[in-house]
């Protein structure tokens, strides 16, 4: 078996091992508590409604086209998958950590794990250059767009992440109120989202910031700053796909192509 098949294979076990892990981390749950319990242990207000992290499901789904599209023979020397496939592996691997440490109450462990799995994805888009590449449509659908939406997916819960665990060690917040911290988070988030949309057109990364706004929003509609500055979050956000798909079009190139 060569060094490719091997490649191929791993990717493929790490996804299932993936998904197989955090349905068990609900199903059994681990340790006796499911990820949504603790997470309402803490206070703060950067995590969104409920609803919004059934974007797992399609994260997953994702990933797994990603793995069975990797695994083709047509693409075994696909030089771009090449470079990603054993990242991916650590990442998956990172997220399997990430679980076991958050049910079992390491909650600053979580956060190194939780960047590790977001300085992996990084790399994965890097490498991808998502956005700038000019990729087929299968690679478009099965890959890039994949990988943005869990980018996206994983910068909004990282931050949800640090916050949590400034919370469980009773950070001061340097005599900024909780509330503010958050509308700071969200203006951080958003300038992150434009970024991505000016400067590689991905729209699927910026919209799923705007669904995530969107859940903060909801979520907290008795907290008026925090519940408006989400809103207004995901307005400027989805003005700036907008305009962001505006200027790729300008730029004489497809923004499909971008996503």
């Amino acid at each position: 078996m060569n060094n490719d098949r091997v490649r191929q294979i791993l990717v493929i076990v790490a996804v299932l091992a993936t998904i197989a892990v955090n349905i068990m981390a609900n199903a059994l749950p681990i340790n006796g508590q499911n990820t949504g319990e603790i997470s309402d242990r803490f206070d703060v207000y950067f995590v969104p409604a409920g609803y919004v992290f059934s974007i797992w499901g399609l994260i997953y789904l994702g990933l797994l086209a990603y793995a069975v599209y990797q695994a083709l023979p047509a693409q075994a020397e696909n030089p771009s998958l090449r470079s990603i496939g054993y990242l991916f592996v650590l990442s998956c691997l990172a997220n399997i950590a990430w679980i076991f440490l958050w049910h079992y109450n390491q909650v600053t462990l979580s956060v190194l794990a939780m960047l590790a799995l977001l300085g992996l994805l990084i790399t994965i888009y890097l490498r991808l250059d998502i956005g700038r590449a000019q990729v087929s449509s299968a690679t478009k659908w099965f890959v890039h767009v994949p990988f943005s939406i869990y980018l996206g997916w994983i910068t909004v819960a990282t931050i949800a992440n640090i916050t949590s665990w400034l919370y469980s060690v009773e950070w001061s917040g340097w005599g900024i109120s909780p509330e503010m911290w958050t509308v700071i988070m969200l203006t951080i988030a958003t300038i992150v989202g434009g970024a991505m949309s000016f400067t590689r057109g991905d729209i699927a990364y910026a919209a799923v910031l705007i669904w995530s706004f969107i859940g903060i929003a909801l979520k907290h509609q008795d907290t008026a700053v925090v519940s408006y500055a989400a809103w207004i979050a995901a307005i400027v956000t989805a003005i700036l796909i907008i305009i962001g798909a505006y200027r790729k079009r300008q730029s004489g190139s497809d923004p499909a192509l971008a996503t």
